[in-house]
């Protein structure tokens, strides 16, 4: 691929597609929503209206660290809290599909008033084209995939453009890189676009991903000097027992995964270091509430997915 040529060819068509509108991008910290914030920026901007929609289901202290890592590029974010929102949607669902589908909806309804609100034209999306082999081989369906699944944007009353869609992640990482973003945000690991909500297996409620979100950073911390493909922590449904203090408990059980790929279509277990692997145990059963049991995954892709729905 030759990068400069595909950076030019879509600031032309980003510019000639909006013009003196508006469009809106929602960044949500990772590579191709940066990726094609900083073209779209390139193209039109500050008529490009760039959001991060709070939906309860990011890491920590997402929100305010890519509102601070965009404005020194220039780039103004606002933050959307619609936490209240996506738990409604999601409340009392357990079925795979069907939590991812509740997500999509939520999204681009929130998405589509604050279109609205903006006065934008048009819709921004960091959609690779990963995002779309998987849910065409109904692997599982990508919460931004729309049309490529027969969905009319126009139901949101959206008008979208996703630059990036013919590329694969290592692609991705080469564009941004040439349009100067910094090194911690092209080479950051992947993150699911629907957030935690993938990676807690039952019910995804309020609890519950506040467990998940304090064992992810401590699997992030202790794994941040390998340079891995994705590292992060599942919360599965089921318990187990262990002991707090000096009773019984009856805990919950997290599952830590560290895989090595480069464009997410397949992926190898990592063999981290025994002592990194204790570390990360004794941590979270330590520091995360009502955890008792910590399982390190070793399943690569196929026959698993990467992610657990």
């Amino acid at each position: 691929m030759d990068t400069q040529a595909f950076i030019q060819q879509h600031i032309a068509e980003i510019k000639d597609t909006v013009g003196t509108a508006k469009a809106v991008v929602a960044l949500s910290g990772g590579v191709d929503s940066a990726t094609t914030a900083a073209l779209a920026h390139r193209a039109i901007g500050d008529h490009l209206v760039s959001i991060f929609i709070d939906d309860g289901l990011m890491r920590e202290g997402e929100g305010p660290a890519v509102a601070e890592d965009f404005a020194k590029l220039g780039i103004k974010v606002g933050i959307v809290d619609a936490q209240d929102e996506f738990f409604a949607a999601l409340k009392g669902l357990e079925d795979p599909e069907e939590k991812r589908k509740a997500f999509r909806h939520t999204f681009y309804t929130v998405l589509g008033r604050l279109v609205k609100e903006s006065g934008a034209m048009c819709l921004l999306q960091g959609t690779i084209a990963a995002d779309i082999l998987e849910t065409q081989r109904g692997v599982k369906t990508q919460h931004n995939i729309l049309e490529q699944i027969g969905l009319d944007p126009q139901q949101w009353g959206l008008m979208v453009l996703e630059p990036l869609k013919e590329l694969f992640k290592p692609q991705v990482r080469e564009v941004a890189a040439a349009l100067s973003l910094p090194e911690g945000m092209h080479q950051r690991m992947p993150f699911p676009g629907p957030g935690l909500a993938t990676r807690v297996i039952g019910e995804v409620t309020p609890g519950r991903v506040e467990t998940l979100r304090r064992a992810t950073s401590i699997v992030e911390q202790e794994t941040a000097d390998l340079k891995l493909f994705q590292a992060f922590a599942v919360l599965l449904r089921d318990r187990a027992t262990g002991l707090k203090g000096d009773g019984r408990a009856f805990g919950q059980i997290i599952a830590v995964r560290c895989v090595a790929s480069t464009d997410a279509m397949t992926a190898s277990v990592v063999e981290v270091p025994w002592d990194t692997l204790r570390r990360i145990q004794e941590r979270i059963t330590a520091e995360v509430a009502d955890v008792t049991k910590v399982l390190y995954d070793i399943t690569p892709k196929p026959p698993s997915t990467i992610e657990y729905i």
